[in-house]
């Protein structure tokens, strides 16, 4: 029997062939309600829902079946499984669903979950599968009741996949009212007026199947020609970040418990209805009103064409990656699945902040190329991961010489000989890579690393005075000196004690000059580069720990993504500082 995150595999094509079918009515009659970045933005929150839920299983379905084996009132598995107790299982969980779906407007914490859903600004095909991460944290709740009826864990879940699936439909901008149809069921019309912001439509039309639990909790609203429906949230996200998406609103809640000064107050904010603000926090924080004007105005920041293209084309990979990942995920080991989990969260992430301008494409490539690198490391692929992990520093080289080059046009010598400084420590970092990946040449990998690493200090010293902070200096050199203290008592070999002394030094000289950097610039691109020459140390520390002392757990990860996180982090932090000075 197919799994629900394979039959939702299955349903992908059919959902993408609705859209293109929605698009194309909408540009014929001339009211296109799709965008290409918000349509990515909402697709990979429901990406990035699926593949969340293959290790909240245990939340859902596993604690349902729980109660249902040890708890439930009544045992009617055979009146459950016949054709009017799956019809009865389908109405009592979209009575479920509705109370689920209510509070989640009217209780913060579980709004904080919901609110993913409700974040587009368009409404179409896409938001419908833009989906939260966090909703199964505490929704498992509201189902309680079916388990404790005695529905089987199977009906329970074949039923919710159908509400669920039922729901993707009424997303939609192209279909008008239907009569009779929108006053017993949940429709287009009905759902537009539940995602609309207007005063009049806030906090209306929760059902997910049918309308009618609406009409008898005065819930339901009618769409109002009138009144055009203006949609997203109170407060709007402005941003395609997945990760920022989904924690958005707990961040909020959870800032203003903190500053609440009154205990009764800390533990209001969660249970309180969304935008519900204790007054001392208020005072202290305030927030502008809701101005309906200006959530009409859509956020949208420029995509230039080669970037709408790079964006189309790397979703496309994402998709086929998310679908290979559900088919198996469910036979597959744990382990491999928070690898390959990590490897698509780590492309969701890096797609959506190219998107933003945040990063450039070819540091996303990077980015995600090292991310495949670590999880081909740890699962023993060793081919593929000979192919990723030079290809990483590669497009790491790419993505120096497309940032620099407007920047060398206006910046002078000064500016020329740091671009090809960097441009030496990514190559040798590149060589490093390399060597290291076959046995026998590691003091060649080390050299090469070495080198690396001086040009990073020579990097670091050319726009700011030698180890400028003695309290970094400090540090830096204790932590420096304990790890090779632990390595000479681990058992490094006497033919290495010299050359990896040289190369702690090194290590530590670079980190001390980045943070002595900091102290004198004071800005974020100072601080990226500094928490990268950090990582530097720690990925360092790993992979000598792991070679002479003793193997550590999942030691390739460890070491490599720290790695790739500090080349980024460094890189990023460098032509952010360049992209200032050119300014």
């Amino acid at each position: 029997m197919l799994s629900p995150s394979q039959v939702i595999v299955l349903a992908t094509p059919v959902f993408f062939i609705l859209m293109a079918v929605e698009w194309a009515v909408g540009m014929r009659r001339g009211r296109s309600a799709y965008r290409l970045d918000d349509a990515i933005a909402s697709l990979n929150l429901g990406v990035l829902s699926q593949t969340s839920a293959v290790f909240t299983k245990l939340l859902t379905l596993g604690l349902y079946t729980f109660v249902a084996g040890h708890l439930a009132l009544v045992q009617a598995d055979a009146f459950w499984l016949s054709l009017p107790g799956w019809l009865l299982a389908l109405v009592f969980y979209d009575f479920c669903y509705y109370w689920l779906h209510r509070m989640g407007h009217e209780v913060g914490v579980l709004w904080a979950a919901h609110a993913v859903h409700h974040q587009s600004q368009d409404y179409n095909l896409s938001t419908a599968l833009r989906q939260t991460s966090s909703g199964a944290l505490l929704g498992w709740i509201f189902y309680l009741p079916m388990a404790l009826a005695g529905v089987p864990p199977l009906v329970f879940a074949v039923v919710g996949l159908v509400d669920l699936l039922y729901q993707f439909w009424v997303h939609t901008e192209q279909v008008g009212r239907l009569g009779w149809f929108d006053r017993w069921f949940c429709a287009p019309s009905n759902h537009r007026v539940h995602h609309a912001v207007n005063d009049r439509y806030l906090d209306k039309n929760y059902g997910g199947i049918l309308i009618v639990w609406d009409r008898l909790f005065g819930t339901y609203k009618t769409e109002d020609d009138e009144e055009p429906c203006v949609y997203g949230t109170r407060g709007l996200l402005r941003s395609w970040d997945p990760l920022w998406a989904n924690v958005a609103v707990y961040r909020q809640l959870a800032h203003d418990s903190w500053h609440a000064r009154r205990l009764g107050d800390k533990l209001r904010v969660w249970f309180k209805p969304p935008g519900w603000r204790p007054a001392d926090v208020a005072r202290r924080f305030p927030r502008p009103a809701f101005d309906l004007d200006e959530h009409r105005v859509r956020y949208a920041p420029a995509m230039p064409a080669g970037l709408r293209w790079f964006s189309a084309l790397q979703f496309a990979v994402l998709v086929a990656g998310t679908a290979a990942f559900l088919w198996q995920a469910d036979q597959a080991p744990l382990a491999h699945n928070l690898l390959w989990f990590g490897v698509l969260l780590a492309s969701q992430w890096t797609l959506c902040a190219a998107m933003q301008g945040r990063i450039s494409p070819w540091l996303a490539l990077m980015l995600q190329s090292g991310a495949l690198a670590t999880a081909t490391a740890a699962l023993g692929l060793t081919g593929w991961h000979q192919l990723f992990k030079p290809l990483a520093m590669v497009f790491a080289l790419f993505c120096l010489a497309a940032s620099a080059r407007s920047f060398l046009k206006s910046n002078g010598n000064h500016a020329k000989n740091q671009v090809w400084i960097a441009a030496g420590a990514l190559f040798f970092s590149l060589a490093g890579d390399a060597f290291l990946m076959f046995e026998g040449f590691f003091i060649p990998g080390l050299v090469s690393f070495l080198l690396a690493h001086f040009c990073y200090i020579a990097l670091l010293r050319s726009d700011a005075p030698w180890l400028a902070s003695r309290r970094a200096v400090a540090c830096i050199s204790l932590v420096a000196a304990a790890m090779y203290a632990l390595l000479w008592l681990g058992g490094l070999p006497t033919a290495l004690r010299l050359p990896v002394l040289a190369y702690v030094g090194v290590i530590a000289t670079m980190a001390a000059q980045a943070w002595g950097r900091h102290r004198v610039l004071r800005n974020a691109a100072s601080l990226l580069v500094a928490a990268g020459a950090s990582l530097f140390m720690l990925s360092d520390s790993l992979l000598a720990i792991n070679r002479f002392v003793q193997p550590l757990p999942w030691a390739a990860v460890g070491v490599l993504a720290t790695y790739y996180a500090a080349q980024a982090l460094i890189l990023h932090g460098f032509l952010r500082r360049a992209d200032t000075i050119q300014g």
